[in-house]
């Protein structure tokens, strides 16, 4: 963290694939944090037998003592909660935005960006890697792509660290590349 920046929080973005250990990595993360809440951004979806057993498989991993909170709203989350938090996945509020228009979708972005820069403790993102392979022959799909992408660029431009996992390794992107110019 750099010296002026007195009472602002360190934002760490873990992306990756799926099955990359994007999840574990950011949980491995969050274990050396005293206190944290884990925001589960995602529909609980009771008949989906596979999902459950991922939900699960999270559950299992996190220690006791983590605060969860499973909800669809990021933005009035983290409005509420204090201290510091691990969001799983940045791909669920793309999701609960996915019909809005452009300049919605832009105002809600400025609205997170915001609020996650002003936070005063540790915030872990875990947003995954999307758009590596097949086109989407749908426009839904392929505005969740974009969006995505979009997103996840601007996120990395307001953390402090930014981690890559692939096959169950964790690459920190600052020490291996360099900002694109815009």
């Amino acid at each position: 963290m750099k010296s002026n920046e007195k009472n602002i929080g360190k934002i760490i973005f873990i992306t990756g694939g799926t099955k990359s250990g994007k999840s574990e990595f950011a949980e491995h993360l969050g274990k050396k944090l005293k206190k944290i809440t884990y925001i589960a951004l995602s529909e609980s979806r009771p008949e989906d037998i596979s999902w459950q057993k991922k939900i699960l498989q999270h559950r299992k991993r996190r220690p006791n003592d983590w605060h969860l909170v499973e909800t669809n709203d990021l933005i009035d989350t983290l409005k509420k909660v204090k201290g510091s938090i691990l969001i799983d996945s940045i791909g669920g509020f793309i999701m609960e935005s996915l019909n809005k228009n452009d300049k919605e979708w832009d105002k809600n972005i400025q609205i997170l960006l915001d609020l996650l820069k002003k936070r005063d403790k540790t915030t872990l993102i875990v947003g995954e890697q999307v758009g590596w392979s097949l086109v989407s022959e749908y426009e839904i799909g392929n505005r969740y792509i974009e969006r995505h992408g979009d997103l996840q660029k601007k996120i990395t431009k307001i953390s402090h660290e930014n981690w890559l996992t692939l096959n169950g390794r964790a690459l920190r992107l600052e020490n291996i590349s360099f900002e694109i110019p815009s």
